[in-house]
């Protein structure tokens, strides 16, 4: 049933914008960020040969580039000055988000408050700098050779000016995009990285539908596919947004309180599950360790001969590899039932919420506080995580087949289709918060007057 909040949401009307300044100055401001990241993804790093680099990026299309390059908007296949674009951000943000749940050190600063979340951003925003530095490094010298089988090289003048120009300008981009979408999330609406991914892949999505309704055109594919493909994926959207809001909800009692006038009633509260607590982090995860050695294999086999064994191993691996072959849907399938449980491990911790409310009096019907609740908040966190790894699973292996089997995009795959549905989810709830708060603001203005007139 929704709640009291949930229903005036609803009855929220597009009418409202109109009266809500502060809301269109956030969006205007949020659009504006947004724009600007566009921009910065056509602006080449100095010293490539753009024709080269593309020519050199279509031998390499099915691998690890190819999933980075979504998420950075294409700003990867032009080698922008954001070719990185905030992965190394996420990256460090996820090692120091384990770190504080195996350091005893760092988990002792989150919990000090605001000066420990300051302190774990500029750990943070250092690992940031760290990993940049050191994927520009590796980039420079992969571009500097990149290609010289064949004659060609993406680099005008190689050299070690190139790769220190190379890792200064990756470095300045990725912490420039980091900076905006600190700014997004403070200014604007919604969560500026998780904006800032998805602005790139939506980016790609036009580019995409063009390439399939190309393919029906020439007849590569059928129109009957390029419907039914277009049916699953608007299916494959309400099903995401179906599961992104069900919850397990755990009902949390309180005992009754004495007050001045008399006993009260015992408060009753609930403890919201989320069945996919782990969030879009597993298919990411599990993407990026596949497709690496793919893209290794892909490298190597350009260099390696046939009648050797090592030769016909790599072969052999890149073969198996392949987006569709039975070893690569299970080893995806795996690794995303892998880390959604590890995740949820590390984001929820029973023992804590167990603490946390044995401290203020809370307890679940029939369940004694203390280790008892988090035996069975464990409990019930395992069985709907069974759930939620098998939601995920489903949603990326469906699209993978049809990126494998048909020949469709793979900006169409589900770990894109999960990142753009859930960052709209978050940013339209925030808007309805913005919007609600406006309207109970003006319903305090009201009652103010009428108290005045009174008088």
């Amino acid at each position: 049933m929704a709640s009291a909040a949930e229903q005036m949401a609803a009855n929220i009307s597009l009418g409202q914008f109109a009266k809500a300044t502060e809301l269109k100055k956030r969006l205007w401001f949020t659009l504006g960020a947004l724009v600007v990241f566009r921009l910065l993804s056509f602006v080449p790093l100095p010293g490539i040969d753009p024709i080269a680099l593309n020519s050199l990026f279509e031998t390499t299309r099915g691998g690890v580039l190819d999933f980075f390059n979504t998420f950075s908007g294409g700003s990867l296949e032009r080698m922008s000055l954001i070719a990185l674009g905030v992965m190394p951000y996420i990256t460090a943000s996820i090692v120091i988000q384990l770190a504080t749940s195996l350091s005893p050190t760092l988990g002792a600063i989150k919990k000090e408050g605001e000066s420990g979340r300051k302190k774990l951003n500029q750990y943070t925003r250092y690992g940031t700098v760290f990993l940049t530095a050191v994927q520009g490094y590796f980039i420079a010298v992969g571009l500097e050779g990149w290609g010289a089988g064949q004659g060609m090289t993406a680099v005008v003048d190689p050299g070690l000016l190139f790769r220190i120009t190379c890792v200064i300008s990756l470095i300045g981009g990725t912490m420039f995009l980091m900076w905006l979408g600190e700014q997004i999330t403070s200014r604007g609406i919604g969560n500026g990285v998780s904006l800032i991914i998805m602005a790139g892949i939506v980016s790609q999505l036009p580019h995409a539908l063009a390439q399939v309704f190309e393919g029906g055109r020439t007849g590569s594919l059928s129109p009957v596919l390029i419907i039914g493909t277009l049916v699953l994926v608007l299916g494959l959207i309400a099903f995401i947004c179906f599961m992104e809001r069900a919850q397990r909800r755990v009902l949390i009692q309180y005992p009754k309180r004495q007050t001045q006038r008399g006993m009260m009633q015992a408060d009753k509260s609930h403890l919201p599950l989320k069945i996919n607590t782990a969030n879009v982090i597993p298919p990411i995860f599990a993407s990026s360790l596949l497709l690496m050695p793919l893209t290794i294999t892909q490298f190597a086999g350009q260099r390696v001969a046939g009648e050797s064994r090592w030769g016909d191993f790599v072969i052999s691996l890149n073969q198996w590899l392949q987006h569709g072959t039975p070893l690569y849907m299970t080893l995806y399938a795996a690794g995303i039932i892998f880390f959604c449980f590890f995740y949820t491990a590390v984001v929820f911790n029973p023992e804590e919420t167990a603490d946390n409310l044995k401290r203020y009096g809370g307890f679940i019907p029939g369940i004694r506080p203390g280790k008892n609740t988090a035996d069975y908040l464990d409990y019930v966190l395992t069985r709907i995580t069974v759930l939620g790894a098998a939601y995920l699973t489903f949603i990326c292996l469906v699209p993978e087949a049809l990126v494998a089997r048909a020949g469709i995009p793979f900006y169409l795959g589900g770990t894109s289709l999960l990142i753009v549905v859930n960052v709209t989810i978050d940013t339209v709830t925030q808007i309805q918060s913005h919007l609600l708060a406006h309207q109970y603001g003006d319903l305090i203005k009201k009652a103010k007057l009428k108290g005045g007139m009174r008088r």
